[in-house]
């Protein structure tokens, strides 16, 4: 399969949670109060859109019913300690070090620089200059 996912719908959902029971509706359906044994709502400001991860009981002989984003692991990608290992190996200390003297957040105590340096890492990762 070549083909590129869709890129994530938003629906919108309500939730009513109480102690031992939560009621989910999504996009105005009600999902089945005895199939829902959980959900985990997430959301950093800087995604547009929270995902919402819903843990469901299926009824004897259903695997599911209803919409869902989706994402599949491929079993042959290679470790992500690899791919990590891989990326830093890549970087160039005299870029990096530029990069985390030059940050405006860089402090002057014990350590700063080594979080400087983390903290330029992770935007680089992110695409951030």
């Amino acid at each position: 399969m070549t083909e590129q996912p869709e890129q994530p719908q938003a629906h919108g959902v309500r939730i009513d949670s109480q102690f031992g029971h939560a009621t989910i509706v999504v996009d105005g359906a009600s999902l089945p109060a005895e199939q829902i044994t959980g959900y985990s709502l997430q959301h950093s400001i800087q995604d547009a859109i929270p995902t919402l991860l819903i843990h469901t009981r299926q009824p004897h002989g259903v695997a599911w019913q209803g919409l869902a984003r989706v994402a599949i692991a491929d079993p042959q990608a290679a470790d992500p300690a690899e791919v990590i290992a891989e990326y830093l190996a890549a970087v160039d200390p005299a870029a990096l070090e530029n990069a985390a003297l030059n940050r405006e957040d860089l402090g002057s105590e014990r350590f700063d620089l080594t979080r400087a340096m983390l903290r330029q890492l992770a935007d680089w990762v992110k695409g951030d200059q």
